[in-house]
């Protein structure tokens, strides 16, 4: 700026040169004398005060972080399975971009698992110690004495209704309560939770995790109550809906983890899965066997899952690169990637930043609810202690 300056004096200085210059011409004596005095003493001083005066203040938050990160060298994770929305890519995108390891406890855990890990490592700087947790929304606010505080840079496109104010947990992406189909085993598809009943489904259909600890089964036993006289304000008719699946009614319920492998080997051909894991295992069977996803006509229940960093994360600055990764354009679209839906997709949408290729690729979930934080836990404490008494099936993990 300054050297921009010398070079458009004010005009009574041009004036003034300019008569200085008259006069010289008519004693060419003095000129010697003039002109090189005022030449270095205006250009030289004004070049380097300008340009190193900006270069300490380069580096940005995002830099820093990134560097604080690398320092302490490594991410550790729970409960991130590789076909659960996509995150065998988004945690392979993040080590290669950032240059960290990632250290992955227990793919297969749950919601309550996670907790406990925080709860049982707060001493322990080692690594079995997460920092980071992906757990089902009603599990955000009623641990936020686990948590420690951090808004993402892409804080205000997320939604107020899916994010504690004050940054201790902030929703990521959601699914849909959905049936997985093996219809090489089971022909005939359900298209609603009422025809999970029908003696055809006997021995047949089972939940993606024990309803006692796993957050996707305890949302699949309420969606299952939205449909059979229940509200969110209401979740006992799940827990009635699953006692007739089980033994004491139509024996239809399969009291065993679903996953992947017993839907394609037909032990659990009907899997109570969110929808985008039913997608990513149609994907992964490859036809062989063949597969399909059912939305339910009735009972449509939006699930949210919340990232959070554990307050006594071992590595917190990797943590929070963790979260800016995941809650930049890149890492929301990852998601997209494996059918979820990310929590800043109307941001992204409105911004034009989707491929059309993934939002084609979405189901239909229109007429979906979504519980608040309040029903959740009320759901939460109603399914998780009555399970056993009203239900009396004791899920337990593939053998």
């Amino acid at each position: 700026m300054l050297a921009r300056y010398t070079k458009s004096l004010p005009r009574f200085i041009v004036a003034a040169v300019t008569l200085s210059l008259l006069i010289t011409a008519c004693a060419p004596q003095a000129a010697p004398t003039e002109a090189p005095a005022a030449a270095p003493t205006e250009a030289p001083a004004a070049a380097p005060t300008e340009a190193p005066a900006a270069a300490p203040t380069e580096m940005s938050a995002m830099d820093a972080l990134v560097a604080a990160a690398q320092a302490e060298g490594m991410l550790t994770t729970i409960a991130l399975p590789d076909d659960w929305c996509n995150y065998r890519e988004v945690i392979d995108t993040f080590k290669a971009k950032y240059s960290l390891e990632v250290n992955e406890l227990n793919p297969d855990a749950g919601s309550g698992d996670e907790i406990e890990a925080i709860k049982a490592n707060m001493n322990n700087p080692g690594p079995q110690a997460p920092d980071v947790v992906d757990v089902g929304f009603s599990f955000g606010e009623e641990n936020v004495d686990l948590f420690t505080p951090y808004k993402v840079s892409t804080w205000d496109s997320i939604p107020d209704s899916a994010k504690d104010p004050d940054g201790y947990w902030y929703g990521d992406y959601y699914g849909v309560m959905a049936f997985l189909v093996n219809t090489d085993v089971q022909p005939t598809v359900p298209q609603d939770w009422a025809d999970l009943l029908d003696p055809a489904y006997k021995g047949q259909v089972a939940l993606s995790g024990d309803p006692r600890t796993s957050n996707q089964a305890i949302q699949a036993v309420f969606a299952s109550g939205l449909a059979n006289g229940g509200s969110l304000d209401d979740a006992q008719p799940g827990l009635d809906f699953f006692a007739q699946l089980n033994a004491g009614g139509s024996g239809n319920f399969v009291p065993v983890i679903a996953n992947n492998g017993l839907v394609a080997k037909g032990e659990t051909p009907v899997r109570l899965t969110w929808d985008y894991n039913g997608l990513a295992a149609i994907d992964s069977f490859a036809g062989n066997p063949a597969a399909v996803l059912v939305i339910p006509a009735s009972g449509r229940f939006g699930g949210v899952y919340v990232q959070a960093i554990s307050a006594y994360a071992p590595h917190p600055n990797a943590a929070k690169l963790w979260m800016e990764f995941l809650y930049s354009d890149e890492g929301q679209t990852l998601w997209m990637k494996g059918y979820c839906h990310p929590i800043r997709e109307e941001d992204m949408r409105a911004r034009g930043v989707v491929p059309a290729d993934l939002l084609a690729k979405l189901p239909d979930v229109s007429g979906a609810v979504f519980p608040s934080n309040a029903q959740l836990a009320g759901a939460k404490e109603l399914i998780t202690t009555q399970w056993d008494t009203v239900v009396g099936a004791n899920v337990q993990a593939a053998p």
